[in-house]
């Protein structure tokens, strides 16, 4: 059994949420959210909402014990990229991309 949520849309570059995510892949519940807690990246505060969000999950849809729950899988992929001109030198113009993510975390029971 296994519980589910997704973050879609998020204004964060996938790159930079991946290096917040394999801190807490494969660790239990309470240590994932520590170190989310104390790492000083901005996304850290939207993927530990995430994180509590499938704990909630767990516990209330499926069912599952809350310590015993670890952070079997995290991805993010990109979403829709939006894209904006910057003005540069004698008239012309410069593409900014605002890239967006959509973050999954699977959290399951551990096997004693």
């Amino acid at each position: 059994m296994q519980a589910i949520a997704h973050l879609r849309y998020l204004r964060v570059s996938p790159r930079k949420v991946k290096i917040v995510l394999d801190l807490i892949r494969n660790k239990d519940l309470r240590e994932a959210l520590a170190i989310l807690a104390n790492t000083p990246k901005l996304v850290c505060r939207d993927v530990e909402k995430l994180v509590k969000s499938a704990a909630a999950n767990a516990e209330n849809n499926h069912g599952m014990d809350p310590k015993k729950l670890y952070v079997a899988e995290c991805f993010a992929c990109p979403g829709p990229t939006l894209k904006r001109i910057r003005p540069r030198a004698k008239g012309s113009a410069a593409r900014v991309l605002k890239r967006t993510s959509h973050i999954t975390v699977v959290l399951k029971e551990r096997e004693e």
